[in-house]
């Protein structure tokens, strides 16, 4: 895993009250073709020579949520998943990277570590950390983990 500053992010479709902004994937200026949903690119990591971690926000003041994307150049979106809810905020900072994961906080003192396989593994259903969610699926390439827990609306753990 490295960090990467290559890829960026042009508009599509601005958000709307119904739908979330959408935003092509350039690498290096050049298109992809890849669609995302999102605005901000917050970082971006390249797991191998094929497929990048993306780190995504939406712009949205006092109910900021990150999705995470793994992508593949040839297939496209692998996996998303999205950490945050309805009246929480976050600010992403503090991306370390190194060879097997990668770390960042997002949410208060939480610092979140992400490993990314290299092939889909069986996904436990509520596995995940408090906060995370993930479409319906028997796998998984993201493993997420979190550190402390994070805190609940009414401020415990």
């Amino acid at each position: 895993m490295e960090e990467v500053t290559t890829l960026s992010l042009s508009e599509v479709n601005e958000a709307t009250d119904t739908a979330q902004a959408r935003s092509e994937v350039l690498i290096g200026g050049i298109s992809t073709g890849i669609i995302i949903p999102g605005k901000v690119l917050e970082g971006s990591i390249s797991i191998d020579e094929r497929r990048y971690l993306l780190f995504i926000t939406d712009d949205v003041l006092f109910e900021e949520m990150l999705t995470l994307l793994l992508l593949d150049l040839s297939q496209g979106i692998l996996e998303e998943l999205t950490i945050g809810g309805g009246y929480t905020s976050g600010h992403f900072e503090a991306l370390k990277v190194s060879p097997h994961s990668a770390s960042f906080r997002f949410i208060n003192d939480t610092t979140w570590t992400v490993k990314v396989s290299a092939s889909p593994t069986f996904k436990i259903s509520f596995s995940d950390p408090p906060g995370v969610s993930r479409p319906m699926g028997l796998r998984k390439y993201i493993d997420i983990n979190a550190n402390p827990a994070p805190a609940k609306a009414d401020g415990s753990r």
